[in-house]
């Protein structure tokens, strides 16, 4: 099929009405924690296909919302020093740090360079690196932000060995265990998981296998196009009135059963897993990446030593509810600073309003729809 097909108006009114039909009467609540299937389910307008017991809700899957902020200062503090050049995706540079309780005002990397530090936007972890070849005379420090397909680009890049004047500021964060804490919060009752598509083309299915195994959840992935989600919401639905729970591969021309076992065996050497701080959601055990002792001479962590420290300042401002956008408790324009002058994309107030897959930036753009 070709990507056409897959915007079919036709097809995409039969798989509605099936929908229609197999939901049972209940109110459903399905998960995605992907940004670029909120962009798609926001620009094709999907939430107001579906029916009206079938919420379609975001979770954390915007690696840039995530993000603590606690390394975002890290970064402009190394970004500040004399003799480095700080690179990073440009979705990174407007994300506020942390607030401080005393002046409640943030910091951000567009201020650090505004302030004379050299802090360059790139496109991919090799930008970062040729640039790194082009100054051997300065130190080079990628802020690596990403999940793990990020992830596994970045630990091919290391394992290649780089020049020794680069480094890597890892915040790099896994899904999987993220989804995991989400179904023991137990005011937010999810009934389905609908699985990222890039995740997914790198790990493969085998790391989602707990969720219909151990939670009975219905758990399936899917491409970016309309039929592509429906199919995985229909699939998800039909599952839930037959009293089953299994791990379905609905994105069968970019998913295999074992990703890019390359990729997983190269992510392996050079990454470890460990407890990471997730941006308004808290510790989460594991589901964050640092560099391996023996690529150490590539941690910018352990090149530049800075202490990060938490007192007095706030992750999320009080007034923001990102933190709850972020784990589907609430939508976008629940929260009372959506859209208004103090949080819009041109001035934005919290991380979901910054990046082109945060679930407000998105909401902002194409509306949405809530139930």
């Amino acid at each position: 099929m070709k990507i056409d097909d897959y915007r079919d108006s036709e097809l995409v009114k039969k798989i509605t009405r099936l929908i229609s039909k197999t939901t049972p009467s209940r109110k459903i609540k399905i998960m995605h924690v992907c940004g670029t299937h909120e962009n798609f389910i926001g620009r094709f307008g999907l939430r107001s296909l579906l029916p009206e017991n079938i919420e379609l809700v975001a979770g954390p899957g915007c690696p840039v919302c995530v993000c603590p902020a606690s390394d975002i200062n890290t970064a402009i503090e190394i970004a500040s020093m004399d003799n480095v050049i700080l690179a990073t995706f440009g979705d990174m540079i407007r994300v506020p740090s942390r607030i401080s309780s005393e002046n409640n005002e943030n910091d951000s990397l567009q201020t650090a360079k505004s302030r004379g530090a050299d802090v360059r936007i790139i496109y991919s972890p090799l930008d970062a690196q040729k640039i790194a070849e082009k100054n051997p005379d300065k130190r080079v420090v990628f802020f690596s932000v990403g999940f793990e397909t990020t992830a596994a680009g970045v630990a091919s890049l290391i394992y290649n060995n780089p020049p020794d004047n680069f480094s890597i500021l890892s915040s790099h964060r896994l899904i999987p265990p993220s989804m995991e804490l989400l179904l023991g919060i137990g005011d937010i009752q999810i009934d389905g998981f609908l699985l990222p598509g890039h995740v997914t083309t790198v790990i493969g299915m085998k790391p989602f296998e707990i969720f219909p195994e151990a939670y009975l959840m219905p758990t399936v992935s899917a491409g970016f196009e309309p039929l592509d989600i429906l199919s995985a919401v229909l699939s998800i639905v039909e599952q839930i009135k037959e009293g089953k729970a299994s791990l379905t591969n609905k994105y069968t021309r970019a998913v295999k059963e074992d990703g890019n076992p390359k990729a997983i065996k190269i992510m392996s050497n050079v990454f470890e897993e460990v407890s990471s701080y997730w941006r308004g959601i808290g510790r989460i055990p594991r589901s964050g990446l640092k560099l391996r002792d023996k690529y150490s001479k590539w941690d910018a962590n352990k090149i530049f030593d800075i202490e990060k420290g938490d007192k007095d300042f706030f992750d999320i401002h009080p007034s923001c509810s990102c933190h709850l956008v972020m784990i589907g408790k609430i939508y976008p324009p629940d929260c009372p600073l959506f859209a208004k002058k103090a949080c819009n994309p041109e001035n934005p107030f919290g991380p979901c309003m910054v990046s082109m897959d945060g679930t407000c930036r998105v909401w902002h753009r194409y509306g949405g729809k809530t139930n």
